[in-house]
């Protein structure tokens, strides 16, 4: 199990306990960040663990019930819709012209570390596909 999949376990246990992530003390200023882009909906901020040259995650600033995308309900349609519009903005405003991927990890099988939906704007090389899908599964 990679170091990505244990996190995405033990952040799995603690999902909906109310307790605040790492993103709501970002959001809260009670933790450092480099915000490339912010709004009264939307914070985006540079990914510490960067898998590319540019590694933004675009955040709610009210998590409210989505701790995950499988939490989305239709009264969270227009902060979805933002958060997307949110990341096109940042995708162009990091000249990400040539192309670039929008993630969003769901639950622990996804990958999700943290219980606040983010979306990972990921670019600046050129990305292979299909991403994150071992090999061996692949039918």
């Amino acid at each position: 199990m990679s170091d990505e999949q244990s996190k995405a376990q033990e952040a799995a246990a603690l999902a909906d306990s109310g307790a605040p992530t790492i993103f709501d003390k970002i959001i809260a200023k009670e933790i450092p960040a480099d915000v490339v882009y912010e709004d009264d909906v939307c914070l985006a901020f540079r990914d510490i663990s960067k898998l590319a040259p540019t590694h933004v995650l675009v955040i709610p600033k009210v998590r409210g019930n989505l701790t995950s995308l499988s939490k989305a309900e239709e009264s969270d349609k227009d902060t979805l819709g933002h958060c997307l519009v949110v990341a096109n903005k940042v995708a162009k405003q990091e000249n990400l012209g040539e192309g670039y991927r929008v993630v969003v990890n769901v639950g622990p099988n996804g990958c999700q570390s943290v219980y606040h939906l983010h979306l990972h704007v990921i670019g600046g090389v050129p990305l292979t596909w299909p991403p994150g899908v071992p090999q061996t599964t692949i039918i």
